[in-house]
């Protein structure tokens, strides 16, 4: 590919991003300020509410050295020029208050919160590598995280206080044990080492680049390392929701070998979308579209069809080409009727399609039999059509001679007409 494709390449995925972001942002901005109009009746159960003191910065090139230097952790909100219309300066006054609201309630944590313009401070967003409009940056040391979650106070304070955490934590009980083996839902790594001047160091730094996003455990203790397995200086990886880890190939392992693997081994089979990685899952799709499954884990239904679907994922963990995305609707309430709009779907009920991520176009798999729910045997027959073409979001963009066209030509592997029609009239 050359150099020019592959810069239109990047434009042309920052554009979708950023596009996308804004979608989801505008309909997200009521959960921005959940917690500034709530209030406790009580004394001790208050939330907080923003006091008026302006904690957020408007970072420029004099002042952005020293705001590096002063805080432990640094969070950047790069923005486009204050809007003229009325409508989109709400938003962002909305997005600024979110940030504030953030500032007031870990004034006592050291993190510094600041507002790069992307026009009046152009030099400073290059220097800092900042790339995507509508992003918050988060500065850590020498690193450089970007947060793609939900813009609201309670996702963004429980992203950051997991940021200032020790990226490996480390376990030396049997109760701490049983809490890392109940984490079904996230990538985990776990290691054996001799102590903290050992291997660990390299098992360290490579978690460095994964914080908060992939969680990192060590164990110095024998017991615990006999209780899963682990040979010394040997990392086991948890895929979410598989019963078995992989194990590193090699022993001992570099840096490098880890993120390698890591990076290799991230997208999940069936993976949770959360508050707090919600944009880092939807942009990892898979040619375009994203298998998407909605089920209520509280529901009697959404629990079974969840089972289910851990079922599928265990049964297909080795297949690089399938990756489900598992939404609980209980987590994202203000997004419910959207979703149930968009894809004519009533989400009281489990289902699972395929969603194209550029225009919403979706194919949902009937579920309309309300006693029973689709086997591990039926839904798996349904994925493979998914994942040959035969089922595709285009269909109901075509006419019903060219989807039975599509569907001869999946099977059979022959040239499409309209190709046979070209190579006659070279002949």
């Amino acid at each position: 590919m050359s150099s020019g494709a592959c810069v239109d390449r990047v434009k042309f995925r920052l554009q979708r991003r950023a596009a996308m972001r804004q979608i989801w942002l505008s309909l997200l901005s009521g959960l921005s300020l959940r917690l500034v109009f709530l209030c406790g009746a009580e004394e001790g159960l208050e939330f907080p509410n923003f006091d008026g003191k302006d904690r957020v910065l408007d970072v420029n090139e004099r002042n952005f050295k020293k705001a590096l230097k002063r805080y432990d952790l640094l969070c950047l909100f790069y923005h486009e020029p204050v809007p003229a219309t009325k409508g989109l300066q709400k938003q962002f006054q909305m997005t600024e208050l979110v940030l504030e609201l953030t500032a007031q309630v870990l004034e006592n944590k050291d993190i510094g919160f600041g507002m790069v313009d992307a026009q009046k401070d152009a030099k400073v967003a290059k220097k800092l590598g900042l790339e995507e409009v509508g992003s918050l940056y988060v500065f850590k040391d020498d690193r450089v995280i970007e947060f793609d979650g939900e813009l609201s106070a309670d996702t963004l304070v429980e992203f950051l206080l997991d940021v200032l955490e020790d990226p490996v934590e480390i376990i030396s009980n049997a109760m701490e044990l049983r809490a890392f083996e109940r984490m079904e839902e996230d990538i985990r790594l776990i290691g054996y080492f001799r102590g903290e001047d050992s291997h660990f160091k390299a098992f360290q730094e490579a978690s460095e680049r994964f914080q908060p996003y992939i969680k990192f455990f060590a164990t110095f203790d024998k017991s615990v390392a006999k209780h899963l397995s682990l040979k010394m200086n040997e990392v086991n990886f948890y895929e979410p929701f598989m019963e078995e880890p992989a194990i590193l190939p090699g022993r001992p392992l570099s840096e490098m070998d880890i993120v390698e693997y890591v990076n290799q081994h991230r997208r999940a089979t069936l993976r949770k979308l959360r508050a707090e990685n919600m944009f880092e899952i939807w942009e990892d799709d898979m040619d375009g579209i994203h298998i998407v499954a909605f089920a209520e884990e509280e529901d009697p239904d959404g629990y079974e069809f969840l089972e289910i679907l851990k079922d599928v994922a265990r049964d297909n963990t080795n297949n690089p080409e399938l990756s489900i995305v598992w939404i609980d609707p209980d987590d994202f309430p203000l997004l419910t009727t959207y979703w149930e709009k968009t894809f004519n779907l009533d989400l009281f009920r489990p289902q699972i399609g395929v969603v194209n991520v550029t225009d919403a176009d979706s194919v949902w798999l009937d579920m309309s039999n309300d006693e029973d729910l689709p086997t591990a045997e039926e839904l798996e027959d349904w994925i493979e059509d998914v994942l040959s073409g035969r089922i595709n979001t285009e269909d109901d963009d075509k006419s019903v001679d060219e989807q039975e066209d599509d569907l001869y030509m999946v099977e059979n592997g022959d040239e499409s007409p309209d190709q046979d029609e070209e190579e006659d009239y070279d002949d």
